[in-house]
């Protein structure tokens, strides 16, 4: 008896998934919250314990790739392309899956700005991490898009790294350096709720239509070495995508159980039954930002297509 309990002790594996803050992550929140990966992995042989852990910001999620302190990230298109360009040979991180389609809204506080070409010196525009983080990204190509590509990064010197629920809490306030913040769900919606503050763009402008914003991300190895894991986790996670559609209300209680938020329910549902907003692992208008990328020189290397930095588990699928 001893011998087998040493030996399940021994054939347990532990995953180690990475999120960041939003409603945005309610596909993985909806995995936590059923075990849903736990169970995939049991019908594959495979006795699992699932880490769960919060960050802020892509460079903090790809620093704990890069340092094998986690085996899943999440994080936005902005940092996969970092990480995908700068690990070709190497650790060859690509993407996972997409956790779906949903615009993010920059926001300020100040009157004056209507437009990005009102920004001055005095703003400071909120954003997970500069410079390198999605928001950080969108912020470039609608300023490449409003002052020449050779201006991309007129507004970088403008931008601080700091959590979405902290740069909410600042703009809703007043009285700090903060007076803009590129958002996410829910908090975007949260500061438009708010008279003094409203929207200057939003992704879907920038893109030209719907765009998934955050993406799930691996090494190679971590592929190579884990395939019935892999499999499971992609299975997992269409059950979560599709647990959203179906069941709304329930949703939201788990995104409510699993964060902690204390927002209405009512207006979560809102959320996330807007016809802007799909919960869907298939990839949507990614490439024009990889593009982006590499035509300004941020990444070296040229993706042919999106399946260039995905796995190929994902190449079927109506991707884009």
């Amino acid at each position: 008896m001893g011998l087998a309990a040493c030996a399940q002790a021994q054939a347990a594996e532990t995953v180690r998934i990475a999120e960041q803050y939003g409603i945005v992550y309610l596909p993985l929140h909806v995995i936590r919250d059923q075990g849903l990966l736990k169970k995939e992995a049991r019908q594959a042989g495979i006795e699992l314990d699932v880490e769960w852990k919060q960050l802020s910001g892509g460079a903090n999620v790809n620093n704990a790739l890069l340092s094998d302190s986690i085996d899943i990230a999440a994080a936005g298109v902005g940092p996969l392309l970092t990480a995908w360009d700068r690990t070709r040979g190497s650790l060859d991180v690509k993407a996972i899956a997409s956790l779906g389609n949903f615009p993010t809204y920059l926001v300020t506080n100040n009157p004056d700005v209507k437009t990005l070409a009102d920004f001055s010196e005095h703003d400071r525009i909120a954003v997970p991490a500069v410079k390198v983080s999605v928001q950080a990204r969108f912020l470039q190509m609608a300023a490449a898009k409003a002052f020449g590509q050779q201006h991309y990064a007129k507004l970088d010197d403008l931008t601080v790294s700091l959590p979405h629920p902290d740069a909410t809490n600042a703009l809703v306030s007043g009285g700090t350096e903060l007076t803009a913040h590129f958002s996410n769900l829910p908090y975007q919606y949260q500061e438009l709720a708010d008279p003094d503050v409203h929207k200057v763009l939003d992704s879907y402008d920038i893109l030209g239509g719907p765009v998934s914003p955050v993406l799930l991300y691996a090494t190679a190895a971590y592929r190579k070495n884990n395939p019935e894991l892999y499999q499971a986790f992609l299975d997992a996670l269409q059950q979560a995508s599709e647990f959203i559609a179906d069941h709304p209300a329930e949703a939201v209680a788990t995104y409510k159980r699993v964060t902690g938020s204390k927002l209405d329910n009512d207006f979560l549902e809102d959320i996330i039954t807007d016809d802007a907003i799909n919960f869907s692992p298939v990839p949507n208008n990614t490439y024009p930002l990889a593009k982006f990328l590499h035509d300004v020189g941020a990444i070296r290397h040229s993706p042919a297509s999106w399946k260039d930095y995905f796995f190929p588990e994902a190449h079927d699928w109506e991707g884009s």
